[in-house]
């Protein structure tokens, strides 16, 4: 799913993704408009974010609280990439979805798909 608000009124909490992926859950929501407070959050969510500082927003906190077990971060120069690990967002060089893929190709695949490339 493209960007999209995503709310959580009960934690009175919501974000806004560049991108999230579902892709273990995605036979939990296809054809539904994803309601987080019943549905499973997106498997993977993705950020970039230029403008911003990282104590703008503590995405990680954020994001944990929701139960997003991955969440990619770009700032324009940096990639990173967390796990959820016992309700708090971990630093990994690889996401568990795509293991065989380190954070280095993972940025390139982004990138990519950024441009309408596709993966290769």
């Amino acid at each position: 799913m493209r960007s999209k608000t995503l709310d959580r009124a009960d934690l009175d909490k919501g974000v806004e993704p560049d991108n999230a992926y579902y892709i273990q859950n995605q036979p939990k929501v296809i054809g539904k408009t994803v309601d987080l407070k019943t549905d499973p959050p997106p498997d993977i969510m993705v950020t970039v974010d230029i403008t911003h500082t990282d104590t703008d927003i503590d995405k990680n906190c954020l994001y944990a609280s929701l139960g997003v077990p991955k969440f990619w971060q770009f700032n324009g120069e940096v990639w990173r990439i967390y796990c959820l690990v016992d309700e708090i967002s971990e630093k990994s060089e690889t996401s568990p979805t795509f293991m065989c893929c380190k954070k280095r190709k993972s940025l390139s695949l982004f990138r990519r798909s950024q441009a309408g490339l596709g993966c290769r």
